[in-house]
């Protein structure tokens, strides 16, 4: 226990400097290339820190733990949402692009929907049994597709916006966000290992181990990330880093490990956990669309939220 007491701490430390690393490495890029924060936010901010959540969905269906695979992607972005967001903007009230407002949080929400649709067989029909096939894989990648497709089209349409942030050599900017990402990575396994190892010992039970520990240990790179850019002012970052998270988790995180590995039987995760997901992301829309930012005010409102959520989940055990 004190072994990987001691890996955790040591993988939160790793996890903290890779993040702010990443961070320096992928705004200097976004000045470099010129392309707009946003899209480096939504890319390659997004799937670097979605890696971890990644590495976890494939280990988890190949060793049969099922309840870890949508644990954490359920839990990861219920946490991006409200924990993050909600923290970051406690530091700056985070400005909402109007693009991002119109296109990018709809298509989160849209696919938010279809997840939760896709999870939901009980609801059309009271004989089904909950699960989660390869088809639905198929379908979740496929949505994906698009909005990679629309990325590549704001990145032809949208217009640079230069702030005045620290501008790096090509070489240095690489470096830093590839050393950044190694960094994520490798901190964030030494949490998830070591945390899950430290729940299992207490007897805590699979789902609750994937929506606490295992969620929270691999949204750290995210709420590190974000936190990061909301003190440096990089709204656009923090805001694209966990809209582009959400997806990536959905489309990624689980949809391409499940079109290859097999489909999710059994499911164990409730009406009330996706109807929280669904409340989560449609009040990020909401917050968004009424004054185009995410005050100190509703940051909090956030946190509330969340710690509802995760008071109710813990009771249940």
């Amino acid at each position: 226990m004190a072994l990987e007491i001691i890996f955790l701490v040591v993988g939160f430390v790793v996890l903290i400097k890779g993040a702010d690393f990443f961070i320096d490495g992928a705004s200097s890029m976004a000045i470099n290339f010129k392309v707009p924060k946003i899209l480096i936010g939504l890319t390659i901010v997004a799937f670097g820190t979605s890696a971890p959540e990644f590495a976890v969905s494939i280990k988890s269906l190949i060793s049969g733990s099922q309840d870890i695979v949508l644990g954490n992607v359920i839990g990861s972005n219920i946490m991006n949402v409200l924990l993050i967001i909600g923290v970051s903007s406690l530091f700056s009230p985070l400005i909402v692009k109007s693009n991002t407002i119109k296109k990018e949080i709809p298509i989160m929400l849209l696919i938010t929907c279809l997840f939760v649709v896709l999870l939901s067989d009980s609801i059309f029909d009271e004989y089904a049994i909950n699960e989660f096939t390869r088809s639905d894989g198929i379908i979740l990648s496929l949505f994906f597709l698009v909005f990679i497709y629309y990325l590549v089209a704001i990145t032809i349409h949208r217009n640079y916006d230069s702030n005045e942030i620290k501008k790096m050599s090509i070489p240095k900017s690489i470096l830093l966000t590839v050393l950044g990402i190694c960094m994520i990575i490798f901190g964030s396994n030494y949490v998830v290992n070591s945390a899950t190892a430290i729940a299992k010992v207490l007897g805590v039970s699979e789902k609750l181990i994937s929506l606490t520990i295992i969620a929270f240990g691999t949204s750290l790179p995210e709420l590190v990330t974000c936190v990061t850019a909301a003190k440096k002012g990089e709204s656009d970052l923090a805001i694209g880093n966990v809209v582009g998270s959400c997806i990536f988790n959905i489309g990624i995180v689980i949809g391409i490990p499940v079109t290859i590995f097999g489909g999710i039987n059994h499911i164990s995760f409730n009406n009330f956990d996706l109807i929280f997901l669904l409340l989560s992301v449609l009040f990020l829309f909401i917050f968004s669309v009424n004054d185009k930012k995410i005050s100190r005010f509703e940051g909090i409102l956030n946190l509330l939220l969340f710690a509802t959520y995760y008071a109710i989940v813990i009771i249940n055990g």
